[in-house]
């Protein structure tokens, strides 16, 4: 049997697929990446934000055409809009013949079996607790970096916001489960983990009664063969001194940690219901770039919040230009039904919406550009993604690179290289978002 896995949305829902993939390899499924052969089909979905939710729609409505009119035998639909929207995916998609929620993807099995038995299928685990996967992970970006999920679900309630309702609250997975897989997955040739949860600063409040990101970090930086350790989805107000300092002081950590702000204007940040304020926002900001000089601070803001007015726009503006993030990402506001902001009054057209986020950034291109040619002639640490086809060159990532939404460098070069190994480079040019290197 080939299996075709699909999976939408954010690196946590890949952690999930991975998982998925592995109890599937595990019991002899082979996997294919062609919808043609597949006999069957597994779209893990996500719906965080309208164009998320119109294509994991799309997808399942794409792939629903190759169970009826070709060979696939089963489509499984699971994730985030599997577990906002159960019965409507069954009831108005009938091709679909399993649903799995966000915390049930240990039914995989189970799913494919019945299915195969030509019979519908469907779990809900309630929203507690962390899933124990009995199966290692399939790693599926590569073999040399790898997301290590340390938290499941949220408790932040930000009005804009629907994860915590299909992700349910905030749970920490034990730091001894945490060791164990990361030793595995640099056993298996990881040499990046990348830590990802809905927010890693809040990591072993619920287990351990405080913040404890500081203490993973820590135990991390000692694994023999892990190189880098890459911080995503720090909430700003939850950044604390101790994590600031394990930053700083653990050589495996990088120099860079992605924090979403999502605006700055105080009274925005309130109707939000982000708990922070564009004080503490800055004096985080200050606190990380006095510590560690030469972090590279990612952030991602939401343009055309309900009642957000021309003037707090040129707020944000403002302080984006001072501010000058190495990263920036900005989205048009998604009205999300079920969510207080989508009953605020003041809803900003999209025509709006679409021209902020097009201000915002054009600035921060102009930004990242300056920054990008205040690189040439620094020298950096790249880790090799792979080869340029039909050059001489191969394409890295440096410290200051998540993958896939950060820059790449380009490396002109005769010797050969291997994705996953680290190189010296001196950096002679800049493009935009990339930079140009050589080997030293």
């Amino acid at each position: 049997m080939k299996i075709l896995f699909i999976s939408l949305g954010c690196d946590k829902n890949l952690v999930d697929s991975e998982y998925m993939l592995g109890k599937l390899v595990e019991h002899n499924y082979t996997m294919t990446d062609d919808e043609a052969e597949a006999d069957i089909i597994v779209i893990n979905t996500c719906c965080f934000i309208r164009d998320a939710k119109e294509e994991s729609i799309q997808t399942i409505l794409e792939m629903a055409s190759y169970r009826t009119q070709g060979s696939c035998m089963a489509l499984i639909v699971c994730g985030c809009l599997a577990e906002r929207y159960r019965e409507e995916i069954l009831t108005e998609i009938p091709e679909v013949d399993a649903v799995l929620g966000t915390n049930s993807t240990e039914h995989i099995l189970n799913a494919v079996t019945l299915v195969l038995a030509r019979q519908k299928y469907q779990a809900y685990e309630e929203l507690q607790g962390i899933e124990k996967h009995a199966a290692k992970r399939s790693v599926s970006t590569g073999g040399h970096y790898a997301h290590l999920k340390i938290a499941e679900g949220c408790d932040k309630r930000c009005t804009y916001c629907i994860i915590p309702s299909i992700r349910g609250p905030y749970r920490s997975v034990p730091m001894n489960t945490l060791l164990t897989e990361a030793k595995e997955l640099v056993a298996q040739g990881v040499k990046e983990l990348i830590l990802v949860a809905q927010e890693t600063t809040l990591y072993g409040i619920d287990l351990y009664g405080k913040k404890s990101l500081h203490l993973l970090l820590n135990e991390l930086n000692k694994i023999p063969g892990l190189y880098w350790i890459r911080l995503m989805y720090c909430y700003p107000e939850e950044i604390y001194d101790e994590l600031i300092e394990a930053i700083r002081d653990n050589d495996k950590v990088c120099h860079y940690i992605d924090m979403p702000i999502q605006h700055i204007s105080t009274a925005v940040l309130k109707k939000m219901g982000r708990r922070t304020s564009r004080e503490t926002l800055e004096e985080r900001i200050t606190a990380l770039r006095t510590a560690i000089p030469d972090i590279a601070l990612r952030t991602t803001l939401i343009c055309g919040f309900p009642g957000e007015t021309r003037e707090q726009h040129e707020e944000l503006m403002e302080f984006i230009n001072r501010t000058e993030f190495d990263r920036l990402g900005a989205f048009e506001y998604s009205r999300e039904e079920n969510t207080p902001a989508a009953d605020y009054p003041d809803q900003i057209d999209e025509a709006t919406c679409a021209a902020w986020q097009a201000e915002v950034m054009e600035l921060q291109e102009e930004i990242i550009m300056d920054k990008n040619a205040d690189m040439i002639g620094s020298e950096l640490l790249v880790m090799i993604e792979g080869k340029v086809s039909d050059e001489n060159a191969y394409i890295g990532r440096s410290y200051r690179d998540a993958p896939d939404i950060d820059g790449y460098v380009f490396i002109n070069t005769d010797q050969e290289l291997m994705s996953g190994d680290f190189a010296k480079v001196k950096i002679t040019g800049a493009y935009e978002y990339d930079l140009i290197g050589e080997l030293i």
